[in-house]
């Protein structure tokens, strides 16, 4: 009983003073929430708890659904075919400069899986620091595609770690594409049945709203879809992605719902995921030999290649902006921590890469958000201030 107090107030503690400390050393406030998580559960006052464990999973879930919610499919499918294509470009070429990478340097397969990775779950949080710029919009569309390859890569890698080359695997594939499949379907009929009654939209989620009832169908939404992939034995975070993209999809006029959702999930059940996180990552593991310059190395491969692949967009955009873009695809912390701790516990990787992955998670969040506002500040050429 001392232990679960002692446990629930320092996650307490740290949910309160993350924000100020966060605000203190300029960074966000995942990288603090990590190394508090890191810190107390070196000193024991973070525990290994199945409650701990369990509200961290559904922080995680929630964290996807909150990215699912940045993307409206709307936008999709109304966007530019050239846009498009030079995104289809800016990921192939991502996945061709890992499979570079990891052959030159003589990495692991699992890498080919964990160095193209995007997440836009800390692009998001750049919109609050520098608006609605173009590159930002088009970085969130870029990554938007690009998460939804890397959570289904997720999945893949799931089953293929957890089955081997098996009949499993082909089955995990198969449900996946069916699901995938259906959803598409569903995404349309729902479409058709909205612009035929779009009334409805404003029955189910009213602007006027004094029972939540729009926070009730999007609990209800993400529920429902990660109940189907349990049933399917797959990769949770899928569902919870997906279930996000049906908000803003469908019911736009709810501009308020993603900020009200937001606020709790960051205020409450993601902080929770990021804390138990670093308490899987054991400071002592710091004296480990390679330990740092592995991590520096993935850091270093995982930026390179997104500023490489990124010169795509230079032609439209300029090289400034496409640089933005890039490192902002350079953080993909959720994903990473995701896949690293699936591989880990499926022996695939050995402890010292598993350490060097988490630090080189938090090595890329603190390098590209000083590197994006160092791109933001540095003074423009001669020709730009007076254009």
């Amino acid at each position: 009983m001392d232990h679960d107090i002692t446990l629930i107030i320092t996650l307490a503690l740290i949910i309160i003073f993350s924000p100020f400390l966060a605000k203190l050393f300029k960074i966000p406030t995942t990288p603090i929430e990590i190394i508090l998580g890191a810190f107390f559960g070196f000193v024991g006052l973070l525990h290994g708890s199945h409650f701990f464990e369990f509200i961290a999973e559904v922080g995680f879930l929630f964290l996807m659904f909150l990215a699912g919610m940045e993307i409206n499919l709307r936008t999709f499918w109304r966007l530019d075919r050239t846009v498009l294509r030079r995104i289809t470009l800016y990921l192939a070429a991502l996945y061709a400069l890992s499979g570079i990478a990891v052959w030159y340097f003589d990495l692991g397969r699992i890498f080919m899986v964990l160095l193209p990775l995007i997440s836009v779950g800390l692009v998001a949080a750049l919109n609050k620091e520098y608006g609605k710029a173009e590159w930002l919009g088009l970085a969130m569309l870029a990554g938007g595609i690009g998460e939804v390859v890397s959570i289904a890569i997720l999945t893949v890698s799931s089953a293929a770690l957890e089955y081997g080359d098996g009949i499993g695997l082909f089955k995990t594939i198969g449900s996946l594409i069916l699901f995938i499949v259906i959803i598409m379907l569903l995404f349309k009929l729902l479409q058709l049945f909205f612009w035929w009654f779009p009334e409805v939209a404003t029955m189910l989620m009213p602007h006027v709203d004094n029972r939540e009832q729009d926070v009730r169908l999007s609990i209800g939404i993400l529920f429902l879809l990660v109940a189907i992939m349990l049933y399917l034995d797959l990769e949770l975070a899928f569902a919870a992605f997906i279930a996000g993209m049906f908000i803003p999809t469908f019911f736009e006029h709810k501009h308020e719902l993603p900020e009200k959702l937001g606020s709790f999930g960051f205020g409450f059940l993601v902080p929770l995921f990021f804390i138990y996180i670093g308490t899987t990552f054991d400071l002592s593991a710091l004296m480990m030999e390679g330990l740092i310059a592995k991590a520096l190395m993935v850091t270093f491969l995982m930026i390179a290649i997104r500023l490489i692949a990124a010169q795509i967009f230079a032609p439209a955009m300029g090289w400034r902006d496409a640089l933005r873009i890039g490192l902002s695809h350079a953080m993909p912390l959720t994903l990473l921590i995701a896949i690293t701790t699936l591989a880990y516990t499926n022996n695939s990787i050995d402890k010292l890469h598993y350490y060097a992955l988490i630090l080189a998670s938090l090595f890329e969040v603190i390098v590209v958000m000083i590197a994006i506002k160092l791109l933001h500040i540095v003074r423009m050429p001669a020709e730009e201030l007076h254009g």
